[in-house]
């Protein structure tokens, strides 16, 4: 297997196109083409973890956060990340981050921690918007059944949990054919006129290429009419923060248990409960405290995240029970998460799971 098939099977299921702008996800290390055998799984490439990778001779390793954020400059050995990159160049094991897309997906890191944690009926705290566009375009009503099948098929006309969506008009177009066309209905230099089909669906911007590939190859013309709409609709599959539900509510105090007995968190930073009980909680892995506000419109009784501020503390009190869970424990489920991807598609490519933790934080 190549490594552009690996970046291709962790696209399908968490685009990279819905990475936030800062974010450097992808392959950071090694060829598209190259082929790779075995990969190894960790929140990030520390030395101790690219030891691990040669010593159980994996020639990739995928991580959440990624090796190379900010542009390097030179590779001189005189940074830890410079010193790493030139490392795994070294030993040819080649690198690739899946970082802000897992973050922003329906089923991504947060999904995957609010079942951790046991909730239920699960949402996007905060869908984003203009992840989505409409196609119109027009067919000969005896082709239109064929066309929309194959824009389906490609991923066209999915609408929350509703697929094969389309809005559909008949009326009459018209066109003629110079000299140098093959015309599939109609004559050489004569105007012609067609009963058609206008056909609109909608679909995510990530897939735009296949789904006018897909038009193109059923469409019967030589020259396919069409249009591509940008949209403000919220999309329901991508965005940031997940927002879940107990089914019986459980109180502060074993709601925090349950937080450092899932995510092995020795401390816990947290506000005064408001509440006697907690049923619905928003969470966010990582550095989520611009949540908190879409936490509190959501009617969520706590805000599970990392990295939040003294004031952001100060800002909800009385208002939210707001935990602080730490930044690897909130997203160290990710090598789980990853390893599951890969092993639905390619059941089997050998992916292990790392064993170095690479927490930078300790406790005492």
């Amino acid at each position: 297997m190549n490594l552009k098939q690996i970046v291709d099977i962790i696209n399908q299921e968490a685009p990279f196109s819905w990475q936030e702008k800062y974010d450097n996800s992808g392959i950071q290390i090694g060829e598209p083409e190259r082929d790779v055998h075995r990969a190894l799984l960790a929140v990030e490439l520390t030395p101790d973890v690219l030891k691990e990778a040669v010593e159980k001779s994996c020639d990739l390793v995928i991580t959440h956060h990624p090796l190379i954020f900010e542009g390097l400059k030179s590779l001189s050995g005189s940074t830890p990340t410079e010193q790493v990159v030139m490392d795994a160049i070294r030993q040819q094991v080649a690198v690739v981050s899946a970082h802000t897309n897992l973050d922003n997906s329906l089923k991504g890191v947060n999904s995957r921690l609010a079942e951790k944690l046991g909730l239920e009926k699960l949402q996007l705290l905060k869908p984003a918007s203009g992840m989505l566009k409409k196609l119109v375009t027009f067919c000969p009503i005896a082709h239109a059944d064929k066309l929309r099948a194959a824009l389906f098929e490609a991923g066209a006309g999915h609408i929350g949990e509703y697929d094969c969506c389309s809005f559909n008009l008949e009326g009459r177009g018209s066109f003629r054919a110079g000299e140098g066309a093959n015309p599939f209905v109609g004559n050489i230099s004569e105007l012609h006129y067609e009963k058609e089909e206008r056909i609109e669906t909608i679909f995510p911007v990530h897939m735009q290429q296949q789904i006018l590939q897909a038009m193109k190859d059923a469409h019967p013309y030589e020259e396919v009419a069409y249009d591509v709409y940008a949209l403000d609709n919220i999309y329901d599959r991508t965005g940031s923060g997940i927002i879940g539900e107990y089914e019986t509510p459980v109180s502060p105090e074993d709601f925090l248990k349950k937080i450092k007995a899932q995510l092995g968190t020795p401390v816990l930073r947290h506000t005064e409960p408001p509440q006697a009980l907690v049923k619905k909680v928003a969470l966010c892995g990582g550095s989520g405290a611009f949540l908190i506000g879409d936490a509190l419109k959501a009617g969520a009784q706590a805000f599970v995240t990392a990295d939040v501020k003294y004031h952001q503390f100060l800002d909800v009190a009385g208002k939210l029970l707001l935990v602080d869970a730490g930044h690897y424990e909130t997203e160290q489920h990710t090598k789980e998460l990853i390893h599951d991807i890969i092993q639905k598609k390619m059941i089997n490519f050998a992916v292990l799971i790392s064993e170095v933790n690479t927490n930078p934080v300790r406790y005492c």
